[in-house]
């Protein structure tokens, strides 16, 4: 396979260096000295010199061997091929998420790698440039020095050719071969080199061909009375091959003739002074990058690791140990901040414990007298209830007072019953036990128990039943609690509209809610129905009597159970509460069987 036609080489006297240092790489491939050259100008191709491309003979077997490879076979070794390319886009993959995952949570990582990626990009660039400025004034001074060696070379040569009789191709070898002698022994700046003597008659180019290769270009340039200079491959005595080197080449009239004079100027040297240099500058900027890097990584280390340890003593503190400090060391800033986190760590300690006191106080209060309302309350109770049973025999006015006496002292029962249980709730007295009941059962007794009141006001109780059982882990007594009260709130806003009660379940979750198509509730109101003694509408009167305190005290078992009570409502569309629960005592919940809004559709 024929080599392209070489491209025709930068030359002259005053040439640029930069752009004859690409022209060595191209050229050192050319043996024959053909002078081929490309346009680069960065020095550093000075690498590529004595590298060869070379291109394989293709294998006459090759054609034959894959033809006997049948299709079942390709396909045989096309899978473990595709296998290992899946095996190692998934390892790129979950690197990739790694380093995103700790790009993200460290910043000590962030600005470690940031630095280093910043100061290795400076350092590129200030390599490359001290590179090629020491390879521009290395192959510059070599340029210089062969230029002046050449010129000098010249006043010997005419010299030496002045005794030659034209055609005298005996007395012009002489000549030649004495020049060569002269000029080589002589000292000279420019380092080693070698001498070439051509002509441009033909015949006496043909008797002096026989030393090393000039490219034809270069002659061109010469042949027309011109010092020039080129980059190209040359083959001193005793080397077997070329080595990038430098070509001066001046012409030199004479009385026996015109003749061409060229000094090559091996660049070995030069190249492994370049070399040298470019070793020294990659090894020192690699450890100029990782001493910056470990500098910035212990630097940042000094402000992160007080954030850290800021942040561990939070989460202690949020997690109730207010007796966790700062270890405070120095007199700088980051120890400021360890000062002024123990002040606040401080003063939270002291405001929580005197909340805390207030709140132990107030649920003290609250049990305290309902405790003492209870032995007055059946002192009460029973002689309302001697006055209930004989209102008979008591005029209307009379009769009456003791019905009302009797509804009230229910409803005031009622209502310490509920402050008691929200007193237990408050000092962390409640318990639950746990059992494993047929949800169905709890909310068909809950459905039974709110009917009687629902049917008085005419209002339908709609139980949208489940075919097979609903097994779960709960307290039947507080969930059929939780129950009571929804359907109560329920009859007490649904406005003479049926009242919907769904059951959902799955594999780690029970749902049971509870619709009504009543007044609703407005923006923001779905967060304040649980709190205690809350009314949405105070003119509005209850229908069941209740405290206030029951949605409170619903979400409350809810709580206890590891659950959720939420409740959702619009304006004029009705309400709906859903309570969940997990399947297993003690589990975590993550979604629910049945959605809050109902015009969704369920996960």
């Amino acid at each position: 396979m024929s080599r392209p036609p070489p491209a025709p080489a930068r030359r002259g006297a005053v040439g640029s260096d930069a752009a004859n240092v690409g022209n060595l790489a191209k050229d050192s491939d050319d043996p024959e000295g053909n002078g081929t050259t490309g346009a680069g100008g960065d020095a550093t191709g000075l690498l590529a010199l004595n590298q060869t491309a070379r291109t394989d003979p293709p294998d006459p077997t090759a054609d034959v061997a894959a033809a006997d490879v049948t299709e079942p076979r390709r396909a045989r070794v096309g899978r473990p091929i595709a296998r290992s390319l899946r095996g190692v886009t998934r390892l790129i993959a979950r690197g990739g998420r790694r380093f995103a995952a700790t790009w993200r949570r460290s910043m000590q990582f962030r600005i470690g790698l940031t630095t280093i990626v910043v100061t290795g990009l400076v350092v590129l660039l200030v390599g490359l440039f001290l590179v090629d400025q020491i390879s521009t004034g290395v192959l510059r001074a070599k340029r210089t020095a062969a230029v002046a060696q050449a010129s000098a070379g010249l006043d010997p040569a005419r010299s030496q050719f002045a005794g030659v009789a034209p055609g005298d191709l005996t007395g012009i070898r002489q000549a030649v071969d004495q020049l060569t002698a002269d000029l080589t022994a002589t000292g000279n700046n420019a380092g080693l080199f070698s001498i070439a003597v051509r002509s441009p008659d033909a015949s006496v180019d043909r008797e002096l061909a026989d030393g090393p290769t000039i490219p034809e270009d270069l002659r061109a340039v010469v042949k027309r009375g011109v010092l020039a200079v080129e980059y190209a491959p040359v083959t001193l005595t005793g080397q077997t091959r070329p080595s990038p080197g430098l070509i001066v080449g001046a012409p030199v009239i004479t009385r026996a003739g015109s003749f061409e004079l060229y000094y090559l100027f091996p660049l070995s040297a030069e190249q492994n002074t370049i070399n040298l240099v470019q070793q020294t500058v990659v090894v020192a900027g690699l450890a100029l990058v990782a001493l910056v890097g470990a500098i910035s990584l212990l630097m940042t280390r000094q402000v992160v690791r007080p954030v850290r340890v800021a942040a561990q003593t939070a989460e202690r503190l949020a997690a109730g140990d207010l007796a966790q400090r700062m270890q405070v060391v120095g007199e700088d800033d980051i120890a400021l901040l360890g000062e002024s986190f123990n002040d606040m760590a401080t003063s939270l300690q002291q405001q929580i414990q005197r909340l805390e006191q207030l709140s132990r106080l107030q649920q003290r209060f609250t049990s305290d007298v309902s405790h003492e309302l209870r032995t007055p309350l059946t002192t009460v109770r029973m002689a309302a209830e001697l006055l209930h049973s004989n209102r008979a025999t008591f005029q209307p006015e009379l009769a009456r007072a003791a019905e009302l006496l009797t509804n009230e002292l229910d409803r005031f029962e009622n209502l310490l019953a509920d402050l008691l249980e929200i007193s237990r709730y408050d000092a962390g007295a409640a318990r639950l036990e746990a059992e494993r009941v047929d949800l169905r059962g709890i909310v068909a007794r809950a459905v039974t128990a709110g009917s009687a009141l629902a049917n008085q006001h005419g209002i339908e109780i709609r139980l949208i039943r489940t075919a097979h059982p609903v097994w779960v882990e709960v307290d039947a007594r507080r969930v059929e609690r939780i129950l009571r009260n929804l359907l109560g709130n329920a009859i007490d806003h649904a406005e003479g509209h049926p009242i919907e009660v769904q059951i959902g379940s799955d594999e780690h979750a029970v749902a049971v809610s509870v619709r009504d198509q009543g007044v609703g509730l407005r923006p923001g109101e779905a967060g304040l129905v649980f709190n205690r003694f809350w009314r949405g509408d105070p003119s509005r009167s209850r229908l069941t009597g209740g405290t206030g305190l029951g949605l409170a005290i619903s979400l409350e078992d809810a709580r206890l159970h590891g659950g959720w009570l939420q409740a959702w409502g619009e304006r004029g569309q009705g309400a709906n509460f859903r309570l969940t629960l997990p399947v297993l005592a003690g589990g975590n919940l993550e979604h629910s069987p049945l959605p809050l809004n109902p015009t969704e559709v369920a996960p």
